[in-house]
């Protein structure tokens, strides 16, 4: 299928079913971009005693893309309040003319609203999904949060810059996924660092526990 026959069949979806449609791209999106994670972990990890590599890990997957595919319809609306809200283009004098201050706003609103409560839903999320209690959620977030704000701030602000300017609203969540496979690609492996930390400790407390007794 021709990139103009797949636009025309996404256009026509998303004007029957947007939430739906915004969803299911998200979700495949973000699903994406963690087995270009996994991958990438598995060449550049050492090998273990037997030298093989580390298996693939499909309900990781399964978890970004449950993650994506709840995203979309709230990114969705949140681009739907940011059009109604901020609005680029004013009937007058110059209809044509982009607002620069509207843009900046735009930018801003969703990089001090959205990206803090984003990234607080992914870790909380992926920490429930991954059948840990509150302790270790708790310290998922008070080891990934900061730095990975940090690094969001450093990184999308353009990308939405670019989004809002020149990407029509029904295309706007398909173009923030598709850079978000490489910032996927970043949470994955912050995330799964962070689990196998988790695992680790909690497997040398389990050990020093039985060697207590």
């Amino acid at each position: 299928m021709s990139s103009v026959a797949l636009a025309r069949v996404y256009q026509q979806s998303f004007q029957s079913h947007p939430y739906g449609t915004l969803a299911i791209t998200n979700g495949a999106f973000n699903a994406l971009g963690d087995v270009v994670a996994q991958l990438t972990q598995n060449i550049i990890e050492p090998r273990d005693e037997r030298h093989n590599r580390p298996r693939y890990d499909f309900p990781r997957t399964l978890r970004f893309f449950a993650f994506g595919l709840a995203m979309g319809p709230l990114i969705g609306r949140w681009n739907f309040s940011l059009e109604r809200n901020f609005p680029l283009r004013f009937a007058g004098k110059n209809p044509g003319k982009v607002s620069v201050p509207a843009l900046s706003k735009r930018v801003a609103a969703d990089q001090l609203l959205m990206a803090p409560i984003g990234l607080a839903l992914f870790i909380g999320s992926m920490g429930l999904m991954e059948g840990r209690d509150s302790m270790h959620i708790q310290t998922k977030y008070k080891d990934l949060y900061k730095p990975a704000l940090i690094a969001n701030w450093q990184v999308w602000p353009v990308a939405q810059l670019i989004n809002f300017r020149f990407m029509p609203l029904p295309y706007r969540v398909p173009f923030q996924s598709t850079c978000g496979v490489f910032w996927t690609l970043y949470l994955s492996i912050l995330n799964s660092e962070e689990t196998e930390l988790q695992d680790y400790e909690d497997s040398m407390r389990e050990k020093l526990q039985q060697d207590g007794h």
